[in-house]
């Protein structure tokens, strides 16, 4: 899952969704002023520093308030989070497979969580069917903490990303989620089968004696 949102998080994808939102139109700004101040945000936001100030040249305030500039930090502080626990997984993951020397029951545990994914990720995607504003799992609205986020339509932030463009993602990440786990769950049949057929280890059989040869 860590994954698939890792694959969005990127300035063509953002833009193209963009674009396809009318983000230029909903912001009153150019195509460039567009493409220049989510380069900025998802550079923060991947990068950091966490700052979110990005002044157009000759302008007197950034283009995001402070109020949204805390909560993309937030933003920011949850992706992190997300990531780490995406590692920490990993590293036990790649452990357990080591200590298990490739065992069948090793690769049926990975084709099992494999399965797991996509219901996993529709059920923490619930809270969309259920909202007004359709906020996504991966959305601001959701991606927040200490605060609660108030979405205003007047603000840059909202209109630089609107609903229509979480939807589009959310829609987006969660097949990137199923065609994941599928990979995962054919690869690891795949191996968990050629491993139930491995022959068993154990003491070698002794060699045959050759005709005539001495015992």
């Amino acid at each position: 899952m860590a994954v698939a949102v890792l694959l969005f998080l990127n300035p063509v994808w953002v833009g193209l969704d963009q674009d396809r939102s009318g983000v230029a139109n909903l912001t009153g700004y150019t195509p460039t002023q567009v493409s220049q101040v989510t380069g900025s945000i998802l550079s923060d936001l991947v990068f950091g520093p966490p700052t979110f100030d990005y002044t157009f040249p000759g302008a007197a305030a950034p283009v995001l308030d402070a109020g949204e500039r805390s909560h993309m930090a937030d933003v920011r502080n949850v992706l992190l989070n997300l990531g780490l626990v995406a590692l920490i997984a990993a590293v036990i993951l790649v452990a357990i497979g080591l200590a298990s020397r490739g065992a069948r029951w090793f690769w049926q545990a990975v084709e099992a969580g494999g399965k797991c994914s996509p219901a996993a990720s529709w059920w923490s995607g619930l809270p969309s069917r259920s909202s007004s504003t359709r906020p996504s799992c991966c959305s601001p609205d959701l991606l927040r903490a200490g605060h609660v986020y108030v979405r205003r339509p007047v603000e840059k932030l909202v209109q630089l990303f609107p609903d229509q463009f979480w939807s589009e993602t959310s829609v987006a990440i969660a097949a990137a989620v199923l065609g994941l786990a599928l990979i995962v769950v054919f690869a690891a049949a795949r191996i968990a089968g050629r491993a139930s057929f491995a022959p068993a280890s154990g003491p070698a059989s002794p060699s045959p004696i050759p005709p005539g040869g001495s015992q």
